[in-house]
């Protein structure tokens, strides 16, 4: 075989074109088919960027070289040599960008023989996913994922391009750092150096984009690792990259102007589409009461109606005793709802049993008449009011739960994505983007019986509610109480949404330590152990730390949404399994018993 510089490709397998008649011209790539019909043989060759055929004439080409190319197969990597020419009138193939031209080889090359793949390199495949993982590097070979990759390459691009512009400065932190309660479970790392001591990867930069700022950085991002031992679901893996950055001197709206303003580069200049900005803004309160989830999807209708009022002295007595007891009586208005079949309600309220419901009330209305299980309990100017309230028009149905808060909000919130997806009610086409704002600062941890962050550490608390703090000091009521002065403390925290995925979540920072000290605490964090923990970053807190904010986007998430991919998984290229599994590779393994002596580390029995 002639040496590889000989045979280096002129051209891809994607740019040919009528242009290109009579040129001789030199492919290398991947077969994708072959079709020997006795007096031609037929070979697409393939790459990254397109297909080309080639055909191989026995009575122009030499017998030994019309031989070889008989012995190639799916998968072989090959070398053609010949002249562009134009397809015959009437094969002409208008699925492919190279459709009207074919090469008439001179030479061919077999550069590396390949087994039967397991599953076919086809645009769609049967494969399982297990399969498919396991042979990575043959399931990236396909064109639906290698278009995937382009754009998740694009759109790195254009991050950096776009906070360079705005000036930012892109600096790496490290990959190695102390372990730091964050939240989910950190992964470790053994100091071979340094015995019994552990190094931690980074769940995200937080702290250390804290300590940019404080160093007079005052516009940082980075394409950020982050790392995280936690249960995975579609949009999760244990290494995820996040859009990462941080801003001093700033306030929230100055962080919302930025993302809005990369969020629209992005969208236009990969799917060529316009989005508007400002993205509409709304408060915790307000979407968990109209949606019942903090991430909602906008491109549908369907919003919660609060009947508490209107049954609060019902004779129904499952309604009665939820409102004596705190909790509240919600529902849903499905338009075209009212025709659903017995075995429909009976789904719909399984499913809201499975999320934790007691049952599902409904009623239906039709055009002369209400059919409802619980009209007989509430009387029918019940039904009325609640139909009215709910916007329920002849044809329509209300489905209602009863609940303490939250709980009754958060069924509903799912319900209301089922209708949506199982109705066919979401606008596929559209770009939804919102922000949710003024979290609590604090959530309460039943099981613990203590207030945990609902977000992060860091956040700050809003100016407004600062003397809640103090005013905590002087309450009996008990934690689990929603009216705890520390459970009414509102967070300057912020999650970005798009068509019901958060996209990113940031927050304005605590820049004083007295503040962060405090937060610590009443997070079950002493003195003592704040200081061996966030020693570091109390420390330099003391050293002029400037207002600041930032956000974290997942670039993973927001590549899968562009692409309209089911899980992120598709969009990395070497992901892992939901058990954190690298079934390519093996990963996680058994490490040789000389590294463990080495790390001054054993494997504890069972």
């Amino acid at each position: 075989m002639p040496l590889l510089g000989e045979l280096k490709r002129t051209h891809t397998c994607g740019e040919l074109t009528d242009a290109n008649i009579g040129e001789t011209v030199t492919l290398n790539g991947w077969v994708q088919s072959y079709r020997n019909l006795g007096g031609l043989l037929f070979i697409d060759i393939r790459d990254r960027y397109g297909i080309t055929q080639v055909v191989l004439n026995p009575s122009t080409v030499p017998e030994e070289i019309f031989e070889r190319a008989v012995r190639a197969r799916n998968e072989f990597v090959v070398a053609a040599i010949g002249k562009v020419r134009k397809r015959p009138d009437g094969t002409e193939n208008k699925s492919l960008s190279t459709g009207t031209i074919e090469i008439a080889v001179d030479s061919f090359h077999i550069l590396a023989d390949s087994k039967t793949p397991p599953f076919e390199i086809e645009d769609s495949t049967n494969a399982s996913e297990v399969l498919r993982l396991e042979y990575r590097y043959l399931d990236l070979r396909r064109k639906p994922l290698q278009e995937k990759i382009k754009i998740r390459h694009q759109a790195a691009l254009v991050v950096r391009e776009y906070l360079s512009s705005k000036g930012f400065y892109e600096i790496e932190t490290p990959l190695l750092i102390r372990s730091t309660p964050e939240g989910a479970r950190d992964y470790v790392v053994p100091s071979r150096v340094s015995k019994g001591k552990f190094y931690a990867l980074p769940q995200s930069p937080q702290l250390l984009k804290q300590i940019l700022m404080i160093s007079g950085f005052d516009r940082y991002f980075q394409l950020a690792r982050c790392l995280r031992d936690e249960d995975l679901r579609a949009d999760r893996q244990p290494e995820h990259t996040q859009i990462d950055l941080e801003m001093s001197f700033v306030t929230r709206d100055d962080v919302f102007a930025v993302i809005e303003g990369l969020m629209a580069e992005l969208f236009e200049r990969i799917l060529n589409q316009k989005i508007i900005t400002p993205f509409p803004r709304f408060e915790y309160d307000e979407v968990i009461n109209r949606w019942g989830i903090d991430k909602p999807d906008l491109r549908f209708g369907v919003e919660i109606s609060d009947f508490t009022g209107l049954v609060r002295d019902s004779a129904f007595n499952i309604f009665k005793e939820t409102v004596a007891n705190g909790g509240v009586v919600k529902g849903l208005c499905l338009k075209g709802g009212g025709s659903h079949s017995r075995k429909q309600l009976d789904d719909l309220t399984e499913f809201a049993r499975n999320l934790g419901a007691g049952g599902l009330a409904y009623i239906l209305r039709l055009e002369t008449e209400f059919k409802s299980p619980i009209a007989k309990f509430v009387g029918d100017a019940t039904i009325q009011a609640i139909c009215e309230k709910a916007g329920a028009a002849p044809g329509d149905a209300v489905f209602i739960i009863s609940a303490p808060p939250l709980k009754a909000e958060a069924i509903l919130g799912q319900l209301r994505l089922h209708l949506g997806r199982s109705q066919n009610l979401i606008k596929t086409d559209e770009w939804r983007f919102l922000w949710v704002t003024r979290f609590p600062l604090f959530e309460y941890n039943e099981q613990e019986q203590r207030l945990d962050a609902m977000h992060n550490i860091v956040s700050s608390p809003v100016e407004e509610d600062l003397h809640l703090f103090e005013k905590a000091k002087e309450t009996n009521l008990p934690l689990s109480s929603p009216e705890h002065p520390l459970r009414k403390i509102h967070a300057e925290q912020y999650d970005l949404v798009l068509n019901g995925s958060e996209l990113a979540s940031g927050s304005i920072r605590i820049n004083r330590r007295e503040i962060q000290q405090r937060v610590l605490n009443i997070l079950g964090i002493s003195d003592e152990r704040a200081e061996k923990m966030f020693g570091f970053l109390l420390r330099a807190l003391e050293y002029g730390a400037p207002p600041h904010g930032g956000i974290a986007a997942g670039l993973d998430r927001i590549v899968a949404l562009m692409t309209g991919s089911e899980s992120i998984r598709d969009v990395i290229a070497f992901p892992k399994t939901a058990s954190a599994a690298s079934l390519m590779d093996g990963a996680p393994s058994e490490i040789d018993p000389e590294q463990l002596r080495e790390l001054g580390l054993r494997i504890a029995d069972e």
